[in-house]
């Protein structure tokens, strides 16, 4: 085991209102050319503000569930149905391949209703996926934009160097994406 995996885990701190957006915070858009720089930029950005970005993360989907309720839960269903499809036909490929073969009406039936299933369900689906997706690219933006100050720097370090364990530095460490913060 690494020293890092043997470290006490715990949440990182919730950070001010000032420092993740206001006078206090700092933007600047990154140099595209450097890509290390702009990836260090983002990872240690997400290191530090990783409480807050769960959070706006949470408030963003709670508010597309309050403005489309009825298309949020459509979408969440219709999300959950294609994914037990695909993992039953995934998983139980000759038991599927069996029934098409002895069942051919049905199986062209099956395949029309879930094909209307998910036309009709377009729309909640697309709801759904904002509410997921719409987090992920403001805390990418956030992160992409945003200029690291001291204190961030050095609480990044501290986790580097595996002192501290978050969820986010689990997260990012599995992605493959520990690097070098300065």
């Amino acid at each position: 085991m690494s020293k890092k995996s043997s470290s006490e885990f715990e949440i990182a701190p919730l950070r001010s209102l000032d420092d993740f957006f206001m006078e206090a915070a700092r933007f600047q858009i990154p140099n595209v050319k450097d890509l290390e720089k702009w990836g260090n930029r983002v990872t240690s950005n997400l290191l530090y503000y990783q409480t807050n970005y769960f959070l706006l993360a949470v408030v963003i989907f709670i508010i597309v569930g309050v403005i489309h309720p009825i298309k949020m839960a459509c979408g969440f269903l219709t999300t959950a149905v294609i994914f037990m499809i695909f993992m039953y036909v995934t998983n139980e490929r000759a038991a599927a391949a069996h029934f098409k073969r002895n069942h051919p009406i049905a199986s062209i039936f099956i395949i029309f209703a879930g094909g209307y299933f998910v036309a009709y369900m377009l729309k909640s689906l697309v709801v759904f996926l904002l509410g997921i997706l719409l987090p992920f690219a403001i805390t990418f933006i956030h992160a992409s934009l945003r200029l690291r100050n001291i204190k961030n720097k050095i609480v990044n370090k501290v986790e580097n160097l595996g002192l501290r364990r978050t969820p986010m530095g689990i997260f990012l460490e599995e992605m493959g994406l520990e690097s070098e913060l300065f």
